[in-house]
């Protein structure tokens, strides 16, 4: 059985959260919860989903995921759902898009955000090998065309190696006091 991805736009969110209570996951690193998240969210980070630990604890609950905007939070539904976990839905947008809704945030310290970690870093080592190559040796310019190829990779496969192990870094595990989901 297949079970496709519901999504939810931040105005019907809005309005659900103003009748009640509502399961709200947020599935971005704790520094970037930190900064800015939508009232009411709890911080479960992708690499720390527990699908099956909501499942057996949110089988007859829907589950509200969101992100920064949208991308995170379809794996972590999609995560959820391949554990059998039914009702699951995608908030569009993300946290930036209940933001532009103006739906209630909680605003904390500023921090850099985990695309733009990724993009320094990964033009920082293209540019480190580049001068390599032409300074050292020609072989230096697979450090380039390594990092080109992953980033290629990223965009077609919608997944970032590199960014999932910058989340990992401490600098965006700062302010891990929310549930971790296991």
């Amino acid at each position: 059985m297949t079970t496709t991805l519901s999504t939810i736009v931040p105005v019907e969110l809005a309005e659900l959260c103003k009748m009640g209570n509502i399961e709200l996951i947020d599935v971005r690193t704790p520094a970037e919860f930190q900064e800015v998240h939508v009232q009411g969210a709890k911080n479960i980070p992708l690499d720390r989903l527990n699908a099956e630990a909501m499942l057996a604890s949110h089988a007859n609950r829907t589950v509200y995921v969101i992100c920064r905007s949208g991308s995170r939070g379809k794996q972590g539904c999609e995560k959820l759902l391949k554990a059998g976990l039914v009702n699951v839905v995608n908030v569009e947008g993300g946290t930036l898009a209940c933001i532009q809704a103006g739906l209630p945030v909680v605003r904390g310290r500023k921090v850099m955000s985990l695309e733009r970690q990724v993009r320094i870093l990964a033009g920082g080592i293209a540019c480190v090998g580049a001068m390599l190559a032409l300074a050292v040796d020609p072989l230096f310019a697979g450090i380039p065309a390594f990092i080109g190829a992953g980033l290629v990779f990223a965009g077609v496969s919608n997944t970032c190696m590199m960014g999932m192990l910058i989340a990992k870094m401490p600098w965006n595990q700062r302010g891990m006091t929310c549930s971790t989901g296991s």
